[in-house]
């Protein structure tokens, strides 16, 4: 870790581009999208000091500092899953603790994938799972390295051999590091076939400490078993859940539990770059032929969710190497093969990620009193999804990342 901070020092020296803005600054939209379900024709939105301060119905405004007239206006979009510190290295190989690599290299790494995320219109990550995530999250939050917002949980709980009571105290002990969250492993990956790790008792030892630290909870679920544990539990949130039933995912409706289900970037990524995974851990034969089955079931445990009234669901990628700055490619799939409304899905990206994460009063849409994360794209992903592979304006917390039109 001391590595990792001089190679993090290193770059705070260097002269930053993209000053943060001081003085008020002026967008004109042709098209809003609010993030909360609404949409405005020819808008104008000010941001004063990094926060929205006015959104007007009109784009009468005499200066404008950026004009996005010809383009969709959207809050940045919040991935509530996303694996920064995953990388492929340069022997073209996903990147393991023993392949040589030095501290610096992964960070630096990490610093790519997270510039990539950003410039992508994805200006907040929650990422569960990695320590290193924690010096990167501070990094860009001091503005010394282009990024989105990190949530990170650092270090996972997976061990299914712990007490209660020792759960309970790796929970006080990840809020001690600097977790925003807790994350957990309830079930087996998917390429093993999902079963549960985990029991009931050990879920209610982690959930409810977490609870009463003020954490929320991820937990990584397949079986409709391990959700069903989990939301008895009373943990936050759901990952994954390829083998979700009707019955666990009503029982989440009434206990208000977020699900996050991937609907195809992940696994497509894993079948694109297999070459680059093959032979590593559970990356095998065995392990293809199960991500391979899990796109279909993933494509109808989402339409099972969406069918589900008052089930609240969350976007979310689990983007690993080979994904970073693609992650839309997940809400165009929900939407293409998923069958949810364009609209829909952004808003689950937006204003209702932003609730999951406990940042509502913060993030998620375009208005007056939140942190300025603005996206622009070229099209209305309210009529085509696809819209939203064209970004060209990236704005967080009111400093431009982006602006691919004319100054």
């Amino acid at each position: 870790m001391p590595h990792i901070r001089t190679v993090m020092l290193t770059m705070l020296s260097l002269p930053m581009t993209l000053a943060a803005q001081t003085t008020p600054v002026t967008i004109r939209a042709g098209r809003l999208i609010d993030g909360r379900g609404g949409t405005m024709p020819n808008a104008t939105i000010v941001v004063d000091h990094g926060t929205i301060s006015r959104v007007d119905a009109s784009s009468t405004a005499s200066a404008v500092t950026y004009d996005l007239s010809r383009y969709t206006v959207l809050p940045g979009l919040i991935d509530g899953h996303a694996h920064l510190s995953w990388y492929f290295n340069r022997s073209g190989r996903l990147h393991t603790p023993s392949d040589g690599d030095t501290p610096e290299q992964s960070m630096l790494a990490m610093a790519g994938n997270a510039f990539a995320t950003l410039t992508s219109g994805v200006t907040t990550v929650q990422s569960p799972g990695s320590p290193e995530d924690k010096d990167l999250r501070d990094f860009i939050a001091l503005g010394a390295v282009p990024g989105p917002r990190i949530l990170t949980s650092l270090q996972p709980i997976s061990n299914p051999r712990l007490t209660p009571d020792t759960l309970r105290a790796i929970v006080r002990r990840r809020k001690a590091e600097g977790a925003d969250f807790i994350k957990i492993f309830a079930s087996q990956s998917i390429r093993d076939g999902g079963a549960p790790t985990l029991n009931q008792a050990q879920l209610d030892a982690i959930c409810g400490e977490a609870k009463a630290q003020g954490l929320r909870t991820l937990v990584h679920a397949h079986s409709a078993e391990s959700m069903t544990m989990a939301t008895l539990a009373g943990c936050t949130q759901i990952e994954h859940g390829v083998f979700a039933t009707d019955e666990v995912l009503r029982l989440m409706a009434e206990r208000g539990t977020y699900f996050d289900p991937q609907c195809g970037l992940v696994f497509r990524n894993y079948l694109d770059n297999r070459a680059k995974y093959e032979g590593i851990g559970n990356y095998n034969e065995t392990g293809f032929a199960f991500m391979e089955k899990a796109i279909p079931l993933a494509v109808a445990a989402f339409k099972r969710a969406r069918a589900t009234p008052g089930l609240k669901i969350v976007w979310g990628t689990d983007a690993v190497a080979g994904a970073h700055g693609r992650n839309v490619e997940d809400l165009i799939c929900r939407v293409q093969d998923g069958g949810q409304p364009p609209l829909e899905a952004i808003t689950s990206a937006t204003s209702l990620g932003a609730q999951a994460l406990g940042l509502a009063g913060q993030l998620g849409a375009i208005a007056p009193g939140l942190q300025a994360d603005i996206i622009a794209v070229d099209g209305d992903p309210s009529a085509d999804i696809t819209a939203l592979r064209r970004v060209v304006f990236v704005m967080r917390a009111g400093r431009e990342y982006r602006f691919d039109g004319v100054r």
